[in-house]
């Protein structure tokens, strides 16, 4: 080719890929798809952009704190604390897996999708007036990673650089473009500041407030009692299209009680304002109170379409007594799920099969096509269970009856090297009697455990219930210091990285990792791999299913129940939109009504004291 021909190509070339790069430029980034809003979008279409602002809305919190740094494994954070950290992007709640800018003013995703630029807003401001910077962003980025939670180096493990580019942007850099969230993982990372950390230990507890830039900022702290967030009236994002409509009150506080049960007298007593329920009993009958027969207190059930996550009781399996799968599947007959929910629950649930229940990326039936395809490349190294039968928790007729599952679970006990010696469960080789403990957080669980107790003992275990203090307990899980405890493992429409910290190998060594269950599965690892290198949302649900399947079928839970709705509780003086966020509850787009507030607090002294 001739010389000119040459440089007249490359030009091409160069403008082709530059023209490329600035196509990708955006207001925001979604994983699969289209952005549901457009770069002139003027809100989020759950929220109320005229809502008023004013006000004070009041929560509880359980237990104590002891710092108000939430980013460290050290310390218990103050409840709240995040609403003080602004981030690159925000989470659209109308959406599986959308992203808009809020310190990031736009994203450029590079055309070979090996690196991401996110350029911030002029206006981004800490508390105290200062700018952020690029330099704030790398700062932040390098520290969690070497001493933040052990969460972040799961997240962040695939990000090779991080540099400034140009004023005010910041490009992250990645092992490969298989890694399709990475991108906006790191859009959800805080903004934290360089200057005023630098003459501090990041590592460390702390109670001096530190320097943030949310819509709100600390008021006030009563150490391990109380917290109070002040709203930032000229907060720099307020009229961004992510901030309208939301963060309408002026302050929010925390109580903190000892219990649940304290709590939710405390709440009819109109000691707080806001609760959402957890617990079907109180549900049914907990609230009832001159407060709620004359109106002033408010429950709705919100419905939502998110999925389900796991909870459990879930085996710490690093103990030799829960290593054999055997074992672990026969304990699950010892919880009656049918007879709990018709004695305990009021009918109010339904029993969780799947990690992922309540929507499409949960596994059903047996494996077919794509997640056929999937998990064939791991015949050997699963039960043929997998391949044949849909994974189903024992199920009782509510009776509580429960002789023949007890005639199954003894029968895989026995062929696990257990057997009655007198009335207690022994092993075949060693003569240790099969014993545990179930930790407990919450008095309120014991009512659920102590049935499930009684029919352990009928197997011949001696299953111990304890129940401590939220400090000693988070300490013992952190530390993965526990038999059995109640287990909990959230999930997305678009799960992702995060798995890699609740079920991968590497991170059940890891104290602090919410690898709780100590899982470690090379295929589990693989799988979770292959899912986050998911070129397209079909190939996501299958490798999502997949993996669902494999942890059903690894027994490592004995799966409780779930909801599918959002059960909230408030002094009537509060209101929301029309429209509802599909994945969350959005109690930050709520708003006081000073008329309603007004006469709740005339009526409250009177109503209570009855």
């Amino acid at each position: 080719m001739h010389r000119a021909h040459v440089v007249i190509a490359g030009l091409v070339f160069s403008l082709l890929v530059a023209a490329a790069a600035q196509a990708a430029a955006t207001h925001g980034m979604s994983l699969y798809g289209d952005l549901k809003y457009g770069p002139d979008f003027k809100n989020f279409d759950y929220v109320n952009p005229n809502a008023p602002s004013g006000g004070t809305m009041r929560y509880a919190a359980i237990g104590t704190f002891d710092t108000l740094n939430p980013f460290v494994i050290k310390g218990i954070p103050a409840a709240g604390i995040g609403g003080t950290f602004d981030t690159l992007t925000v989470r659209s709640e109308d959406e599986p897996s959308s992203e808009y800018g809020l310190v990031a003013e736009k994203v450029e995703l590079a055309p070979d999708k090996r690196s991401v630029l996110y350029t911030l807003r002029k206006e981004a401001r800490f508390h105290n007036g200062t700018p952020m910077t690029p330099e704030d962003v790398i700062w932040t980025f390098e520290t969690l990673r070497t001493k933040g939670q052990p969460m972040y180096r799961s997240y962040y493990g695939d990000v090779t650089k991080v540099e400034k580019e140009g004023e005010r942007g910041v490009r992250f850099t990645f092992k490969s473009a298989d890694n399709r969230e990475l991108p906006q993982i790191v859009g959800e990372m805080p903004v934290l500041s360089k200057a005023y950390w630098s003459g501090r230990d990041f590592g460390n507890t702390t109670l001096d407030p530190p320097l943030g830039s949310g819509p709100y900022k600390i008021e006030s702290i009563d150490p391990g009692r109380s917290i109070t967030y002040r709203r930032i009236p000229d907060y720099w994002a307020l009229n961004l299209p992510v901030s309208k409509g939301r963060h309408n009150v002026d302050m929010i506080r925390y109580d903190y009680y000892r219990d649940g049960t304290i709590a939710l007298e405390a709440f009819k007593a109109g000691q707080y304002d806001v609760r959402q329920e957890n617990s079907s009993k109180n549900w049914a009958t907990g609230y009832d109170s001159p407060a709620l027969r004359a109106g002033l207190i408010k429950k709705e059930q919100i419905p939502h379409q998110r999925p389900s996550g796991m909870q459990g009781f879930g085996y710490n399996l690093r103990q030799p007594l829960f290593q054999d799968p055997r074992v672990r599947e026969a304990l699950a007959y010892a919880f009656d799920f049918e007879w709990s929910n018709k004695n305990l629950f009021y009918d109010a649930y339904t029993r969780t099969r799947s990690y992922f229940d309540n929507s499409e990326l949960a596994a059903t039936g047996v494996p077919q096509g794509e997640e056929l395809k999937i998990l064939d490349e791991f015949r050997g190294q699963l039960p043929e269970q997998v391949f044949t039968t849909e994974y189903d928790p024992p199920k009782y007729d509510g009776s509580g009856n429960i002789r023949d599952g007890l005639r199954a679970a003894l029968k895989l006990l026995k062929e696990a090297g257990w057997t009655f010696k007198g009335e207690k469960l022994v092993n075949d080789e060693t003569g240790q009697p099969f014993e545990f403990e179930i930790l407990l957080v919450q008095p309120e669980f014991e009512r659920i455990v102590l049935p499930v107790k009684k029919n352990l003992e009928r197997m011949g275990i001696n299953a111990r219930v304890r129940t401590i203090d939220p400090a000693q307990y988070e300490k013992r899980m952190q530390t993965f210091d526990y038999d059995m405890a109640v287990v909990s493992f959230g999930a997305s429409q678009s799960p992702g990285n995060e798995l890699r910290d609740n079920f991968g190998s590497a991170a059940a060594d890891e104290q602090g990792s919410q690898n709780v269950l100590g899982i470690k599965s090379k295929v589990v690892d693989a799988l979770i791999e292959e899912l986050i290198k998911a070129p397209d949302r079909g190939s996501l649900v299958a490798h999502t299913r997949a993996l669902d399947r494999v942890l059903q079928y690894g027994y490592y839970v004995i799966p409780h129940y779930h909801v599918s709705a959002f059960r909230v509780a408030y002094w009537d003086k509060y209101r929301r939109p029309v429209v509802s966020p599909k994945y969350s509850v959005g109690l930050d787009t709520w708003w006081v009504d000073p008329i309603a507030e007004r006469s709740v607090e005339a009526k409250k002294g009177e109503v209570v004291n009855q």
